[in-house]
């Protein structure tokens, strides 16, 4: 189980809908207080935790987390809009054991959480191996095949095509994969992703073809099964 404790109702939805499309098991609080109801309830493997909220500060939360015996193993990811290095600092001296400064990437998170699963003891599912035809993606790898032969792809490539293998026959918009991919309010054009999509399929050659577009809506993966 993972709790997200974050006022902003957009990146709360946004953060808990990727989580469970991966697979996992997630809880979002506006309010410190009904966090702390929750923790009654039941205690997570891990907690997404923003620092600026109201009644009560994340740092102080964390603070309790750390100094109570049944949750002091709990995995505590900071989520904040306070990127120096001084409010990095400060978190992960309270007890913090990752740090994620907006704007994030979804497949970036997506990545630290099950991080913080795996180092918590409660691991999450390994990454699926997909397989389309002569392409194979091996995610926990991060390797990618074509007929056996190895493509080199940036980080951001390589998000985009699993992206697109995990959620196969499904078609994203250019602005989901803009948020997906670079950030919940990344500064950037639709046409970012244009380019991404343009050079993935040509470093995937015949493979290149799975990606296909969907006139006036994106792209999706299809093709052989």
């Amino acid at each position: 189980m993972i709790y997200f404790v974050e006022d902003d109702n957009s990146i709360r939805k946004l953060v808990l809908y990727s989580l469970t499309s991966a697979g996992l098991e997630a809880e979002g609080f506006p309010r410190p207080s009904e966090f702390w109801a929750a923790m009654e309830r039941r205690l997570p493997q891990v907690v997404l935790l923003d620092i600026m909220l109201p009644e009560e500060d994340g740092i102080s939360i964390l603070k309790k987390l750390r100094a109570d015996s049944r949750t002091r193993g709990i995995q505590v990811i900071l989520l904040t809009a306070k990127g120096s290095e001084y409010d990095k600092v400060v978190g992960l001296d309270a007890g913090a054991d990752d740090y994620v400064s907006k704007p994030f990437g979804m497949m970036e998170l997506m990545a630290r959480v099950r991080a913080a699963l795996r180092r918590g003891g409660e691991s999450s599912a390994p990454p699926p191996v997909y397989e389309l035809g002569e392409l194979m993606v091996d995610p926990g790898r991060h390797l990618v095949q074509v007929n056996g032969e190895s493509v080199a792809l940036t980080l951001k490539e390589f998000q985009l095509l699993c992206l697109l293998l995990e959620h196969r026959d499904a078609v994203f918009t250019r602005d989901q994969l803009l948020n997906t991919i670079w950030g919940y309010d990344f500064d950037g054009a639709s046409r970012t992703v244009d380019v991404h999509i343009r050079t993935l399929r040509q470093k995937l050659g015949t493979a290149g073809s799975y990606i296909q577009t969907i006139r006036g809506i994106g792209y999706k993966i299809g093709g052989a099964s």
